[in-house]
């Protein structure tokens, strides 16, 4: 017999219109027995159906909601479906050779995570409801959509909230981790077991091909460049000279090979630096360029460091605003959820007074649209993508 759960009153909103978390400080009541990780269903105060889901009385976000449909089994054939919607969705708006395939409550499956690089697949899974189906995943993924490996990258901290143990490894035959793919014209190395994430920024796809037309001829800067994306795509687009910077060596000697991989290494280079402090020598030569890029790790991941967070992104887009010739052009940006477009375009407003340069904005952007922003679930929206001309 299935669990039935039942809301305080007057709190249903944001279930109703799309959210698809249940948080333990909105459940009034519940019949029935149940274990961490079993499917549930959520009424309201008035005991309307709001959803199906399977609930984790350990975490704040106490059930996620699958379906709202009280007649729709949770079953193989549930997760054949959404996967086929994921994909669908993926192949009339953007190049799937290399995407995300599934961005968890955006394609309404929450906790699960699957970019595809070519044939290879990474899987990550968050949570103990979705934890429960990896083995009908993974089946689907090889038999209705071909995938010849399956890696796992569940190696995040946010699984223990959940009881979880952190888990990588391969869910298929082995293979050979380290994945070429192309993207917008320039090849990379995927290192899906080792690299950050899932092994790559997907999320920026689209952001890194609208680039080019401003980086053809011009000097550019890339700082946090990781394994060098955004410097390739400025060199690929005819760039007179990119330098990349990062704090890791790891992630400069890893963009060097991709540089050597396009044939790039003569005019893009990668050097390893912390970008608050070398910025701020640079500035004291006089060193400029005619664009500089700022992708910067999320400075902030909850609530309660959002004041700490500000000062970090004003004080890197001070620090590269400085750095940018007189009509060139200065492109940053936040993966941050909780760094919010207003609050980013304030902080690069103080950025820019305190610098003493007036922005012309030429364009916003947010994540690709394999990453889908759904409206009702604002923690689907994330990356916010800036390109101002410096005068």
């Amino acid at each position: 017999m299935i669990s039935k759960f039942y809301l305080n009153k007057g709190i249903t909103k944001k279930s109703l219109h799309g959210r698809p978390w249940i948080y333990i400080s909105e459940i009034n009541e519940y019949d029935g027995d149940y274990e961490n990780g079993d499917i549930v269903e959520v009424y309201d105060s008035k005991g309307i159906f709001i959803g199906k889901g399977y609930i984790n009385d350990r975490s704040k976000i106490t059930i996620r909601i699958l379906t709202k449909d009280i007649e729709e089994e949770i079953n193989e054939n549930f997760f054949r479906e959404k996967l086929h919607m994921a994909w669908n969705y993926r192949k009339k708006v953007i190049d799937t050779s290399s995407c995300r395939f599934v961005f968890g409550e955006a394609d309404f499956l929450p906790g699960l995570t699957i970019d595809k690089f070519e044939d290879y697949y990474v899987i990550q899974i968050s949570t103990l409801g979705m934890d429960k189906y990896r083995d009908v995943i993974v089946k689907l993924l090889v038999e209705d959509f071909g995938a010849k490996g399956v890696y796992e990258r569940s190696d995040i901290t946010t699984r223990e909230i959940e009881g979880l143990e952190q888990k990588k490894g391969f869910l298929t035959e082995p293979f050979d981790t380290m994945v070429q793919i192309i993207e917008n014209g320039v090849k990379y190395y995927v290192d899906i077991e080792n690299g950050q994430k899932t092994g790559f920024f997907l999320d920026q796809k689209e952001n890194r091909k609208a680039i080019h037309r401003i980086c053809k001829d011009a000097d550019v800067l890339d700082c946090f460049t990781h394994t060098g994306s955004f410097a390739l795509n400025a060199g690929i687009a005819g760039a007179k000279s990119v330098l990349g910077i990062d704090v890791s060596q790891h992630a400069v000697d890893f963009a060097r090979k991709n540089a050597e991989l396009n044939g790039l290494s003569d005019t893009v280079k990668f050097e390893c630096h912390n970008a608050f402090d070398i910025l701020a020598d640079w500035s004291k030569e006089g060193k400029e360029f005619d664009v500089v890029i700022l992708d910067p790790p999320a400075f902030t991941k909850s609530r309660d460091t959002i004041k700490g967070a500000k000062r970090g992104y004003k004080e890197i887009n001070l620090r590269g605003l400085k750095m940018v010739k007189k009509g060139g052009y200065l492109i940053t940006c936040s993966c941050s959820h909780y760094m919010s477009q207003e609050l980013l375009s304030e902080t690069i407003m103080d950025a820019a007074k305190d610098a003493k340069r007036q922005l012309r904005q030429v364009e916003f952007r947010t994540q690709s649209c394999d990453h889908p922003i759904l409206w009702g679930s604002d923690e689907s929206y994330y990356l916010k993508f800036y390109v101002f001309q410096v005068v």
